[in-house]
């Protein structure tokens, strides 16, 4: 009888070996990061309440390391091959990404998210941060072709599609009717915490 047990415990402490395994794995894995878009309703200290676009009231808590990045309007032509952007594509009709907005990223921020990635600005939406290889200019705006670290993608960016870019901020934009972005991860409590704020200038709301 003792040899049955000793064979039978073997593969049982194996499974629960694993289970614990991935357990720990799990626990050990980053939280996973969500953005929140919407307006400031109010800041008191280091903790910022949002209505967000959906309509859901959010608090948000900076982390002492927080950043914050003013969002400006430009023009498309601003856009030059060289620059580093980020575009929000939609597939077109014909198939051709449709950006429904274009960041344009200060030299600094050059590399910044590389690739290409679903995004969740609307469904089937995308999100490539990449280099401008060429420029076409036709009466319906421009066609990029941006080229990133393993691929490249064409982007139509017509004439009424938003172009921002970033300029140094600071926290004291952050109050009461802002209209922000914040890179958000939960925290083991459950609550949100950012440490890094996009804050649209003279009323923009980030595109992104």
């Amino acid at each position: 009888m003792p040899p049955y047990r000793s064979t039978l415990a073997r593969p049982l402490f194996a499974v629960a070996m694993v289970a614990a395994s991935t357990l720990y794995a799990i626990a050990q894995q980053p939280p996973v990061s969500s953005r929140v878009r919407g307006t400031i309703e109010s800041v008191v200290g280091d903790t910022i309440e949002v209505k967000s676009r959906s309509g859901e009231d959010v608090k948000l808590h900076m982390t002492g390391d927080a950043r914050v990045a003013g969002i400006v309007t430009i023009a498309l032509s601003d856009i030059k091959v060289g620059s580093f952007i980020g575009a929000t594509t939609v597939p077109g009709s014909d198939g051709t990404p449709k950006a429904v907005e274009v960041h344009v990223f200060p030299e600094e921020m050059r590399g910044t998210g590389e690739g290409s990635r679903p995004w969740d600005t609307r469904p089937n939406s995308s999100m490539t941060n990449a280099t401008v290889a060429e420029s076409v200019v036709s009466n319906d705006g421009h066609t990029l072709l941006v080229k990133y670290k393993g691929g490249e993608k064409k982007v139509m960016v017509s004439p009424d599609t938003p172009v921002v870019t970033y300029v140094p901020g600071d926290k004291s934009e952050l109050k009461a009717g802002a209209k922000i972005i914040a890179f958000t991860k939960k925290s083991p409590d459950g609550s949100l915490e950012t440490n890094r704020i996009s804050v649209g200038r003279d009323g923009l709301t980030p595109p992104m």
